[in-house]
């Protein structure tokens, strides 16, 4: 069984353990006020410009200051063997404490602004991964046609104009529209995948079409083609016609009927026009496929209208061309 400690021996070792924490208190205690002093100094001489800060930031050091000092009021209180329950110091340690719990979510919001502030501060730039360095520059909305400015401009413009020149190039204005990117392509590839498009339009031409079922030797083959949609319309045109004849009346048209009508006409005409329409073969021969038929349209004929104006009391008719 272990021998019990006195009570002598139990307050040297109190006595060992506050004479440790004093002085370690000590110590402490003078780094802080050298610390302070410094401070104090550098900020009576100027060192510091403290003009210009953030409130939020006088008030939470404020609060810190005050809550300390309470703090040790009430040690000091405690070291006399006095009471603190009825010390007004225990009521501002409180308030204070609790002010200080009620503003942490706003230091947290704060935090990023505050830290990119004392970063700016200290090395006079914004950081490279800085989202605010993609930020609109209210200065790049200044006029730059001064003189200085003007001449850049004027330079660079030369600059461009000789550029185009040189590459012998038209201008082309810029695509609104999203289409396939062609400007790494010289002008000779443009060509040859124009042709190769020309030859494959071609040769699924009507033309080449016939010229093999007619030069083929395979058995022909004989389609039984049957289009619903145009008999029923001819069968319902039959019906309206024979109703008219009869009822000697005349049926309003309805308009998706009248719309019908107009692009079956429309459409037949088109293949009637191109019945007599070769051209489209000619990328199999080496030549230039469709643009020549292009230059062949007939041109809209201008008008010619006729303005008289009178002038000194005599008539003179005028032709004026659109």
């Amino acid at each position: 069984m272990a021998a019990p400690i006195d009570n002598t021996t139990q307050t040297r070792v109190n006595i060992l353990r506050n004479n440790t924490f004093l002085t370690c208190f000590s110590l402490q205690l003078a780094s802080v006020t050298s610390h302070v002093q410094d401070l104090l100094t550098k900020v009576k001489d100027g060192a510091f410009n403290t003009t210009k800060g953030l409130s939020f930031l006088d008030l939470r050091y404020h609060l810190l200051l005050f809550y300390l000092q309470d703090i040790t009021h009430l040690i000091s209180i405690k070291t006399v063997g006095g009471k603190i329950k009825e010390s007004e110091a225990l009521n501002r340690v409180v308030t204070i404490r609790t002010v200080l719990e009620k503003m942490r979510p706003l230091d947290h919001k704060l935090k990023y602004q505050i830290d990119k502030l004392l970063r700016t501060a200290v090395t006079g730039s914004l950081a490279e991964n800085d989202p605010l360095q993609l930020r609109p520059n209210p200065e790049n909305l200044i006029s730059k046609l001064g003189e200085s400015g003007g001449s850049e401009g004027e330079a660079e413009s030369m600059m461009e104009k000789k550029a185009a020149h040189s590459s012998g190039r038209k201008y082309v204005p810029p695509k609104i529209a999203a289409v396939h990117y062609d400007g790494d392509m010289t002008e000779a590839d443009k060509k040859k995948v124009q042709a190769e498009r020309q030859r494959q339009a071609a040769l699924r031409s009507s033309v080449i079409q016939e010229l093999r079922q007619q030069y083929s030797d395979a058995p022909e083959e004989i389609r039984e083609r049957r289009d619903f949609q145009s008999e029923r319309e001819g069968r319902e045109e039959l019906h309206r016609k024979n109703y008219e004849e009869s009822m000697m009346v005349r049926l309003n048209m309805p308009k998706r009927v009248r719309n019908s009508k107009k692009r079956s006409m429309m459409s037949m005409s088109s293949q009637l026009s191109g019945i007599t329409h070769f051209s489209d073969i000619t990328a199999l021969t080496g030549g230039e496929g469709r643009q020549d038929w292009d230059n062949l349209q007939p041109k809209k004929k201008k008008k010619l209208m006729k303005k008289k104006t009178k002038r000194k009391g005599e008539d003179i008719q005028v032709l004026t061309i659109f």
